[in-house]
């Protein structure tokens, strides 16, 4: 991308004018806009790129790189109680999204349970789907919008374009995405071991229980 190319982003006056007609749950009240992107200190572009740099994003890029990124982002503005991502949803997979403000309650369907759980609460900072972007498969969890969101969307047609025309940063967004996904998958390791160990516990626990009981107990039982 070219230097001056930057698009405006997130600024009151251009709310309307940066959301597409068909964007569910899309607000063109400009009045919905966070004060964060209010600041006079830093520029609505420089914000997303500071939060796209934090742990719970793509920590692996440098401030420098992540301002070229937001240059490829479309801002997203999202009402509270909008369904975001639907697990299992297999069209309109191919994006990632950053959180700039706002709360995400993250859910996942019980096995053999018409309900599901909330597993994460996802906040300013976080990335949404970047598994999507790179491989276009269903979606693995439900996403809803627990506040009005602010949000900036990398589709995998940005993506590419960075790829082309500036390849050097699309080979380092890339390896920070990959990287964010080896770390969740690790964390998610963890904790599977953490439920087994549990798990392991419990049982012998119980096991316990059942060998004090007497046999009286047990012919009761």
């Amino acid at each position: 991308m070219k230097t001056g190319s930057m698009p405006v982003f997130f600024c009151p006056h251009a709310a309307a004018s940066c959301n597409s007609p068909n964007t569910m749950g899309v607000s063109t009240k400009a009045e919905t806009m966070s004060s964060i992107f209010e600041s006079p200190e830093l520029a609505p572009e420089e914000v997303a790129a500071r939060l796209l740099v934090t742990p719970s994003a793509l920590a692996d890029l440098t401030l420098a790189d992540a301002l070229k990124v937001v240059g490829y982002m479309r801002p997203k503005l999202i009402k509270a109680g909008t369904v975001i991502i639907q697990e299992g949803e297999v069209r309109q997979t191919d994006y990632m999204l950053l959180v700039l403000e706002g709360d995400i309650a993250v859910e996942n369907e019980m096995p053999g349970l018409h309900e599901s759980m909330v597993v994460n609460i996802m906040g300013p900072g976080h990335l949404i789907g970047e598994m999507g972007v790179l491989d276009g498969a269903p979606r693995s969890a439900t996403c809803t919008a627990n506040t009005n969101i602010a949000a900036a969307v990398l589709s995998r047609t940005a993506l590419m374009r960075i790829l082309k025309e500036d390849p050097r940063l699309g080979s380092r967004l890339l390896l920070a995405i990959s990287k964010r996904m080896a770390d969740r998958l690790r964390e998610t390791t963890r904790k599977l071991k953490t439920f087994a160990q549990m798990n392991k516990a419990l049982q012998q626990e119980l096991q316990v229980v059942m060998n004090s009981r007497s046999p009286l107990d047990k012919r009761r039982g």
